[in-house]
């Protein structure tokens, strides 16, 4: 065995050897259709259309508890449960070939960044606990994504789908470079225009309007080319930004981007955030929280988050967090308890519909539909929990008392712990105070 030092001290296991991949294959969560796990670009499902984009491919795989030790490189120690190094199996690329291109994009993204992918910090905050009153045997524990690759989980995300590209050139695949493209304005363009100059690789980034310019001053300097997204009168209901980006990959370009139905890739490599807090978490004893508060925008940090500690094992009741002035999400889920619908998959279009004007300090996650909410709808219904509508008071609230518990984070990257302080506000009797709540904290402030 041979062991190649990480930049934080962390070693990184290469040993070689074959192993089981889990991944088996993708399934669409509405219309069932089935894809390989062999298939190269796996992107949307093969029923999804210009008209239709109410489709979502999941991974199916083999249920089992993923370790990943907090002295290993997360993309390493998860290697055979990962969709793109299925895929990269298939084609003949061994395990060995594998780690040694994690590592090298990790290598190319420091140089850029100056962080690399690691496992994050997963404790008991003392501060948020004694002021939110909880005991010595319960108490807020904390995921801090902040010391992330551009300063959020988001990266993550994109990390599994730049794998994936680099795999199928290896392999000769892809042997052509078409420019990536993403819609956003905060921290997934940061995290994707970051990756893309690691690899070198052109990219656009769709903005809104209101983006600020010292924003996209950075990404200038990341070389990203910048398009900042209006409305034309023949434009349908939607994101402006999202209407720009499909119509670029719609000309050849690549969707690399943190919404599952336009590219299923991302959610491979962030569920490692989920199989983390598992693997802490029963390293500390215990495989159960009482409630995990997600901040919710387009939907796929909690959908990726939660399915990965279900399928680890962890009993953990599930809290998906908007905010009053954007939640399409809990708006989806309060209809389909009106109508009586459980499989909400099968009524997307009539449960999930477009949020008008949204606004919120918490700005990153004002994502006009919750494009990734089918396996969320899922995790509520089976581990409990539910949807939280925070206040603006309360977005405000977190903001400053995460800052107070030390968390440099954004005031999207609390929202999170202002779903918990509305629960504890508006229903007291939901924990006590040896129970054990945790939040993420993603989004460092800029």
């Amino acid at each position: 065995m041979t062991n190649r030092e990480a930049p934080s001290g962390r070693s990184v296991d290469e040993s070689p050897g074959r192993r089981a991949m889990t991944a088996r294959r993708w399934e669409c969560l509405r219309c069932g259709a089935e894809v390989a796990m062999s298939t190269w670009m796996p992107f949307r499902c093969p029923n999804s259309t210009t008209r239709d984009r109410h489709h979502a491919l999941s991974i199916v795989d083999q249920p089992t508890p993923v370790e990943i030790p907090a002295d290993r490189h997360p993309f390493v120690s998860a290697d055979e449960h990962l969709a793109w190094a299925a895929c990269a199996d298939a084609a003949g690329m061994d395990a060995v070939r594998r780690r040694a291109l994690v590592l090298e994009i990790d290598d190319a993204v420091r140089d850029v960044g100056g962080v690399g992918f690691h496992v994050t910090p997963f404790e008991r905050s003392s501060v948020l606990s004694d002021v939110l009153g909880f005991d010595a045997d319960g108490g807020v524990w904390v995921k801090d994504e902040t010391g992330s690759v551009a300063g959020s989980q988001k990266a993550r995300f994109l990390f599994s789908i730049l794998l994936h590209l680099r795999a199928a050139e290896e392999v000769g695949v892809l042997t052509e470079r078409p420019r990536l493209a993403i819609a956003s304005c905060g921290n997934a363009a940061l995290a994707a225009a970051t990756l893309a100059k690691a690899v070198d690789w052109p990219i656009d980034v769709f903005v809104p309007t209101w983006m600020s310019d010292g924003f996209g001053d950075r990404l200038d300097e990341l070389g990203a080319i910048v398009h900042r997204s209006t409305r034309t009168e023949t434009d349908q209901a939607g994101d402006p930004a999202m209407l720009r980006f499909r119509e670029a990959v719609a000309a050849g370009s690549i969707p690399f981007t943190v919404q599952g139905p336009e590219n299923a890739l991302c959610l491979d490599g962030g569920r490692t955030l989920g199989w983390e807090i598992a693997t802490a978490l029963r390293h500390r004893g215990f495989a159960w929280l009482d409630g995990l508060f997600v901040q919710v925008g387009g939907g796929a940090f909690a959908s990726a988050t939660f399915t990965a500690l279900a399928a680890s094992g962890i009993d953990v009741a599930t809290f998906p967090v908007q905010t009053q002035g954007c939640a399409p999400l809990d708006r989806a889920l309060q209809r389909a308890g009106e109508r009586g619908i459980v499989d909400v998959g099968f009524h997307w279009d009539e449960l999930m519909t477009v949020w008008d004007d949204p606004t919120s300090l918490a700005d990153g996650i004002l994502d006009d539909e919750t494009y990734d909410w089918v396996d969320i709808a899922h995790s509520l219904r089976i581990a409990g929990g539910s949807s939280v509508v925070a206040s603006e008071a309360m977005v405000v609230a977190a903001h400053g008392l995460a800052h107070d518990a030390g968390f440099e984070a954004s005031a999207t990257g609390s929202a999170g712990l202002a779903g918990l302080l509305h629960v504890l506000e508006t229903d007291p009797d939901r924990f006590d105070a040896t129970s054990r709540v945790a939040v993420v904290m993603s989004g460092v402030e800029r």
